[in-house]
């Protein structure tokens, strides 16, 4: 052992993360974060550069990504940018991140390494590495530990991190990608995976789900390839397991009742699954598979509202209004100017005394039309909500997360004076790339005390109408053609005009299959392939927009599976077998049924099955299932069908 090695090791057992390993991830680590690339240096310290990705408003008042290389050197800040974005596309591809993507600013720290590689990679044998923050596989070279914990310094990421105006410890989430292909991450308070593996930007929701959610794990092991034995705990904590049955559910109502018998968003019905918290029997989760179990599936309805709850919390759905400090009068207009989800418009709803004003939603109100009589005062509310699907429980609709409201004591004696504020756009959805055919696009104003500026949306030339909330045209009620569109929201009377191009055409898919026993065409059905074994599919997607591109799966309409190629081999096909392919005591590939652990059971699902496949674009259009059929024959079965 090298004298460097040596040192870097006591650097790991000491100040480096303490990143508990009981949070493993799918195969046994906790998760890990991501980010995508983008625009010139807004800051540089120390040799390391603050690139803003995605700047959706001040990092105050947002929830911030914070994604930092190591082993990355100068000449490879490239490869380091690829990753970031494969990694934040595949993390766009998720609800609910895909639809309160605009409530997160990313951030990446290019920070250069002097050799290229982390520490202990893939083996303790390995040659130590001379980078900037010191990760390493085996736990920061620890023999006691496993190859896949992957650690970081974390008084260097957060010293980094810090060059990020604006944002602190309560607004933002390291994460640290480490130049490799060996699978591997770790995660708590900071996250950390490995840049350039097939798995590693499918850790990123995952470690999120446990960092900011406090989403637990729902695997039954805590060592891979040991089943966990039974739960001998009381009632667990955790919001996603219980002891309860359906029933006790609905009857006390606890814990996911609202959700009982909804088809799950990760595959399957929502009910009592057995197993989770790393025991195998006695606790029960809501869904058979889902992010918290099995990398690559969606987070399930109970855990979606969890998180959007968590991500809601970071941030304030009104962004600013009209000062509150004393009385105002009743001869002005009065405004909040709020967030804009992706997913859908937040609603505002105006109070005078108690008594709802028929605003239709919109941010501002002129109180000179209310006819407010002298001589007394008024209570004036605006009450924003986000009034997502996502959330069914009362209590988190009414949190700080998802409501908020706005007083005002208005006094028509006050007298307000002209401030001179002209019509202006302010605030709006970016122009610089194309907007999703389902998104909300936004454009907020400056707000005269005298008038309301009026919001006109235009497509391709013709008038939208979008009484109410003028702020906000989802253009998912649209119902766009396929193609390109031009949308322009003006001011009237004003020279003020945005101008974006709207991408109504999803990516395509392709697919290609290993060689089958034979090929079955029949009028008005898929293609169907015939197989006596195991087989690859590999899918392709092409845009003709910029931008990464994420393809899914799904086998007899189970839940919706990323395709990332093969887990060893980003490169290569995913492979489909009759009992699934055991790799690093997890299993993967199991055509039917799926199967994540080697106690599944294993047994082949012969017969017809659906493979459907689509496409999740750069702009978030997703793009319509299309599918074919295998059948998979035993192999004493003949290649017309006959047995032997």
């Amino acid at each position: 052992m090298t004298s460097q090695r040596r040192e870097r090791r006591s650097r790991f057992r000491g100040g480096t993360a303490r990143l508990l390993a009981g949070c493993l991830l799918a195969a046994g680590l906790m998760s890990t974060g991501t980010a995508a690339v983008g625009s010139p240096a807004a800051a540089e310290t120390g040799g390391a550069t603050v690139v803003p990705v995605q700047t959706t408003g001040p990092a105050d008042r947002r929830f911030n990504l914070v994604v930092m290389g190591d082993g990355y050197t100068a000449a490879e800040m490239p490869v380091f940018r690829a990753d970031l974005e494969r990694h934040l596309s595949m993390l766009w591809s998720v609800e609910p991140f895909a639809s309160y993507r605009s409530y997160v600013n990313v951030w990446a720290v290019e920070v250069p390494s002097r050799e290229s590689g982390v520490d202990c990679d893939p083996g303790l044998d390995a040659p130590a590495r001379d980078t900037a923050l010191d990760m390493g596989f085996w736990g920061g070279c620890n023999a006691g530990s496993v190859q896949r914990l992957l650690t970081v310094d974390s008084g260097k990421a957060a010293g980094f991190a810090d060059l990020v105006p604006g944002t602190t410890q309560a607004n933002r989430q390291i994460v640290a990608l480490a130049h490799s292909s060996t699978y591997g991450g770790a995660g708590g308070s900071y996250a950390t995976a490995s840049g350039g593996n097939a798995l590693s930007a499918l850790i990123t929701p995952h470690e999120i789900g446990h960092s900011l959610g406090g989403l637990q794990d729902e695997y039954d092991y805590y060592a891979r390839g040991v089943p966990g034995g039974a739960y001998e705990g009381t009632e667990p904590t955790s919001v996603h397991h219980t002891l309860l049955t359906e029933r006790q559910m609905r009857e006390q109502r606890a814990k996911w009742w609202r959700w009982l018998g909804e088809e799950s968003e990760s595959g399957g019905v929502i009910g009592r699954h057995e197993g989770g918290l790393y025991s195998t029997r006695d606790v029960w989760r809501p869904s058979r598979h889902s992010m918290m179990k099995t990398l690559g599936y969606a987070f399930d309805q109970v855990e979606r509202e969890v998180m959007v709850r968590a991500i809601s919390a970071k941030v304030n759905l009104v962004q600013d209004h009209t000062p509150t400090a004393g009385p105002i009068g009743a001869d002005r207009t009065v405004w909040v100017d709020t967030l804009h989800p992706l997913g859908g418009e937040l609603a505002v709803e105006w109070r005078l005394d108690g008594r709802s004003l028929p605003t239709g939603g919109a941010r501002t109100v002129d109180l000179r039309g209310l006819g407010l009589a002298a001589g007394r005062t008024y209570a004036l509310t605006a009450t924003v909500t986000d009034p997502t699907p996502f959330v069914r429980d009362p209590a988190v609709r009414g949190s700080a997360a998802l409501t908020r409201t706005v007083r005002w004591t208005v006094d028509p004696a006050v007298r307000t004076a002209e401030d001179g504020t002209a019509a202006a756009f302010t605030g709006h959805t970016a122009t610089t790339a194309p907007v999703g055919a389902r998104s909300v696009v936004h454009a907020d104003t400056t707000h005269p005390v005298r008038r309301i500026p009026g919001v006109r949306w235009t497509l391709d030339g013709r008038a939208v109408a979008n009484p109410g909330n003028d702020r906000d045209l989802d253009l998912g009620a649209l119902r766009l053609a396929p193609g390109a569109h031009t949308l322009t929201a003006r001011i009237p009377g004003t020279r003020e005009t945005l101008t974006w191009t709207v991408d109504a055409l999803a990516a395509s898919a392709a697919y290609e299959l290993s060689a089958p026993l034979r090929t079955v065409r029949r009028p008005g059905r898929p293609a169907e392939y015939v197989y006596d074994g195991a087989f690859t599919m590999r899918l392709t997607a092409r845009d003709d927009r910029a931008g990464a591109v994420v393809s899914q799966f799904r086998v007899d309409g189970d839940g919706w599976y990323t395709y990332y190629g093969w887990p060893t081999d980003a490169s290569a096909p995913f492979r489909f077998s009759p009992s699934g392919t055991v790799i690093d005591d997890l299993v993967y590939g199991k055509l039917g049924r799926s199967r994540a652990v080697p106690w599944d059971d294993a047994t082949p699902d012969y017969g017809t099955h659906t493979v459907e496949y689509r496409t999740v674009d750069a702009a978030g259009n997703v793009s319509a299932a299309r599918s074919f059929l295998v059948t998979l024959v035993r192999p004493d079965e003949d290649r017309n069908g006959a047995r032997d």
